[in-house]
């Protein structure tokens, strides 16, 4: 079975003479453990596209299926437990909560997921930080934080709670060559061994060249599939 499944997919938004077709019937399939880039021009459907797989939009026409559950029959809560237990999402605009340390907004994450705190969840809050390079800014707030610093938080955040599907908006959009690489050896570390599937949406060429699977869209719609 496969992970997701998109079937004649069309967003539109406004109404009459202002309606915009964001998606103009997609078809898609991802299998567990791709490591997939989305691409295109600005405007494209990139960011409405990611928004539909993580459960955060619902499709004007068209089927979404997550594992086999077909998402637009389920209730708010159980779109929200779906994104809560098996998705994890990268911002650009990272959406940390201020008044949190970086360290606090992670360990939030984990805990939603599983449920529970204590030792063993403030031992793996501290592993992905140390691995996303934030050793030593735990206990920093979002506003005490570089932009790169913040991004780099957002990873941490979604990766934590070892989910089933990441979906990420120009990950590497505030990070330098040499950070942006480590960050993407950690996603490629999880592909690896935890079978994790990402899904990218972003104009790097660091993530196109370790990208497994590419998709080009265009105005709405799937112009370009290239799998290696």
């Amino acid at each position: 079975m496969p992970l997701l499944e998109m079937s004649g997919v069309r967003k539109l938004y406004g109404q009459g003479a202002v309606e915009v077709a964001a998606l103009r019937g997609v078809d898609l399939t991802v299998e567990k453990g791709e490591f997939t880039t989305v691409f295109g021009p600005s405007g494209s459907g990139k960011t409405t596209l990611l928004n539909m797989i993580g459960c955060l939009d619902v499709p004007t026409e068209g089927k979404i299926f997550f594992r086999g559950k077909e998402l637009e029959v389920l209730s708010p809560n159980e779109l929200a437990k779906i994104r809560r237990l098996n998705i994890g999402f990268i911002f650009q605009s990272y959406n940390l909560i201020p008044v949190l340390t970086a360290f606090e907004n992670v360990q939030f994450a984990l805990r939603l997921a599983a449920g529970k705190g204590g030792k063993e969840v403030d031992e793996k809050v501290f592993k992905i930080l140390d691995a996303v390079g934030l050793r030593g800014l735990e206990n920093r707030k979002p506003g005490e934080l570089s932009g790169g610093q913040k991004q780099r938080v957002a990873v941490a955040r979604a990766l934590v709670k070892d989910p089933g599907l990441v979906l990420a908006d120009e990950p590497t959009a505030n990070l330098d060559s040499k950070t942006g690489r480590a960050v993407l050896e950690v996603m490629l570390k999880m592909n690896r061994e935890l079978h994790t599937t990402f899904i990218f949406s972003t104009h790097d060429p660091a993530i196109m060249e370790y990208a497994k699977r590419t998709i080009e869209i265009k105005d709405g719609m799937i112009t370009g599939d290239e799998k290696r």
